[in-house]
């Protein structure tokens, strides 16, 4: 095959020639997914352990209270899975009237933890190794800490400011009072122990167990709705992609809550636009773009 090795964009990057690849937003992460491969796990299993670890090596964009959404080809057919949460029953529309927009910050932004439930559910579906396996790497972090990497430590800088009222979070993330430097070893306090109930419970412990029970303690001392019920009728939803189809591709995205139907809608629109006719300046051989 004849391939093109001329790079015309300033930020080069050389390909990776490997039988089995693991891309995640941390390189640790990525370490974890490789391991799991290693162990003749599969690639569910390697981006479960890369997911799982993230939420330790870079706090900044993930945690175990997050979200999850999976696009899954099992060699046959795609599955799709919605591991977001629901917010708290408690919520109702009296409870925000007079605000201009739903809050970012404290209870009034937190809906129910569904990334641990996804988890859950796509290692018992599709996952070959015990789950428990998958979360060595992100308890070994956790417990021995990891060294933090650049541009997680340029995230985690502005949140000093950001979460100034919430001591509880100052305890965990910004030891002696600020945010760790590029280089600088961190050790998440509690997170190993959390981590650890979750992979011997398969999940149970953060939405029915002890994880649940001090949750639902610290909303209710702290403000918060979250309660019980919440947490316990939690479950990842199972669902068909939405799909179009783009000059001879078809791009299959997962139905609303998540926001893979836009892309689909602005795919619709290109169909009748001739984006060509539109471009305003000639691109020239060395800047040219693949044509959509």
């Amino acid at each position: 095959m004849d391939l093109n090795w001329d790079f015309p964009y300033p930020s080069q990057r050389m390909p990776v020639f490997a039988r089995n690849v693991v891309a995640a937003s941390q390189p640790l992460a990525s370490q974890a997914g490789v391991q799991m491969l290693a162990r003749s796990g599969n690639a569910v299993d390697a981006v479960l352990a890369a997911a799982i670890t993230l939420t330790v090596v870079e706090p900044t964009s993930n945690g175990i209270g997050s979200d999850a959404f999976a696009i899954v080809w099992d060699g046959k057919e795609l599955h799709g899975l919605n591991g977001s949460g629901r917010s708290p029953l408690a919520w109702s529309a009296e409870r925000f009237a007079g605000l201009g927009r739903m809050p970012q910050f404290g209870w009034d932004a937190v809906t129910v933890p569904g990334a641990v439930d996804a988890w859950s559910a796509l290692s018992r579906r599709f996952g070959k190794l015990p789950f428990a396996d998958l979360f060595e790497p992100a308890i070994r972090y956790a417990a021995d800490g990891f060294i933090v990497s650049p541009i997680t430590a340029n995230q985690w800088s502005m949140t000093p400011d950001r979460y100034r009222d919430f001591p509880a979070f100052a305890k965990t993330f910004l030891p002696g009072g600020r945010a760790p430097l590029p280089g600088e070893h961190f050790r998440p306090a509690g997170l190993a122990g959390a981590l650890k109930a979750i992979a011997e419970t398969g999940g149970e412990s953060l939405y029915r167990g002890e994880l649940a029970e001090k949750i639902v303690l610290f909303a209710r001392q702290t403000g918060g709705a979250l309660a019980a019920e919440d947490l316990a009728e939690h479950h990842s939803e199972w669902v068909r992609t939405l799909s179009q189809a783009w000059r001879g591709v078809t791009l299959h995205e997962l139905p609303p809550n998540g926001q893979g139907l836009v892309v689909l809608i602005a795919l619709g629109i290109l169909k009748h636009l001739d984006i060509a006719h539109h471009r305003r300046f000639p691109l020239s051989p060395r800047t040219a773009a693949p044509s959509i």
